[in-house]
């Protein structure tokens, strides 16, 4: 596997937990440079941004005790807002699991609230999934 493909897994990865980090670039300047197919740089953005996801729900499933405390990564406003929108709208509102400031912790609230892991599994995949996909378009088009 070549260093842009390892590259492009660990910064969508990264991006998917609460560490910043700006995968959709990554993407974008790889598809720019033309080295690998779109295909497989949306496969491995997707896989490697999906897993990032699944660390902030099992990070949500061990940590309901500690959610509220200041050393957890989550302000409570923002994960009470993401608890709350994912109490109302359930396991569908993963699908905005791509979203800039709520995604991240819509993920950890599925976790916190109990979430099956397969229907999170499926829902994130194509939430990410789709969004990589937006974006390859996009860089295609444009660059």
């Amino acid at each position: 596997m070549s260093g842009s493909l390892v590259g492009l897994f660990g910064l969508s990865f990264l991006a998917a937990t609460l560490l910043p980090a700006q995968s959709e670039l990554g993407l974008s300047a790889l598809i720019y440079l033309g080295d690998q197919p779109a295909a497989l740089l949306i496969a491995v953005a997707s896989l490697g941004n999906t897993l990032g996801s699944v660390v902030n729900w099992a990070l949500g499933r061990g940590a309901v005790s500690y959610a509220h405390a200041s050393w957890f990564p989550v302000k409570p406003e923002k994960l009470d807002r993401a608890s709350a929108w994912y109490r109302r709208y359930g396991k569908w509102s993963l699908l905005l699991s791509w979203a800039p400031f709520i995604g991240d912790p819509l993920t950890l609230a599925a976790g916190l609230l109990k979430e099956p892991f397969w229907p999170f599994l499926i829902l994130v995949a194509i939430a990410k999934t789709g969004r990589y996909i937006a974006v390859a378009l996009v860089a295609l088009e444009f660059l």
